[in-house]
């Protein structure tokens, strides 16, 4: 019941994080979803059937690659995080990081040589170490010390419904509306995360002593 209480009385601060979550992480679903399917008929050109071919295997294996270049990023940029955020303040930080995975996920439809990817995948790379650490660091100076712990799990929350609510309507959305075109559910994965960035602007980050100072 006192977890239920919490929730209901959570920092305005965390509802509007929450709604910068929601877009990223529905984002991201989408990418690690349909990547595949996405790069194989958009980008090497492959039958929307083709499942099984050598060539279908070979894109895909590309993708388990670009993805480890955008970890490898992520792991990169994230070193760099606290610097530029001390420079710019978090919240211009993570929006610019959202909106370079946006613009990279985008990149994608334009792309028809897979070796491109790879300068897509460092804007993805921006993005996920930012996510990874941002919102966290945003949250962590409107709640007070005492409620940390029940916050930070409940903030979790905001991870899992976006995924959850993807996966249930995710695969309809493709079928249906993008004509079984996955390529399509990753540009509007692109659009969410510029849409997260846009949210940021509104979250009151009242610990960030650049934010503050303006």
């Amino acid at each position: 019941m006192q977890i239920l209480s919490d929730f209901a009385t959570m920092p305005a601060t965390m509802k509007q994080l929450g709604l910068v979550q929601f877009f990223s992480w529905f984002a991201l679903f989408s990418m690690w979803v349909f990547s595949t399917s996405a790069v194989a008929t958009h980008v090497y050109g492959l039958p929307q059937d083709d499942r099984s071919s050598e060539m279908f295997n070979e894109a895909a294996n590309w993708v388990g690659i670009i993805f480890g270049i955008y970890n490898g990023v992520s792991a990169i940029y994230a070193l760099m995080l606290p610097v530029i955020a001390a420079r710019f303040g978090r919240k211009t930080t993570h929006a610019v990081s959202l909106t370079a995975g946006g613009l990279g996920l985008i990149s994608i439809y334009f792309i028809h040589d897979p070796t491109l990817l790879i300068f897509s995948m460092i804007g993805v790379g921006m993005a996920w170490a930012s996510i990874l650490a941002m919102p966290y660091a945003i949250l962590a100076g409107s709640i007070p010390a005492h409620k940390m712990g029940i916050y930070m799990g409940v903030f979790n929350f905001f991870i899992t419904l976006p995924q959850i609510i993807n996966g249930v309507i995710g695969g309809p959305i493709v079928k249906y509306f993008y004509n079984s075109q996955a390529i399509y559910a990753i540009v509007m994965a692109g659009v969410f995360l510029i849409v997260a960035a846009f949210c940021v602007r509104f979250v009151n980050d009242q610990d960030d002593p650049i934010t503050a100072s303006k």
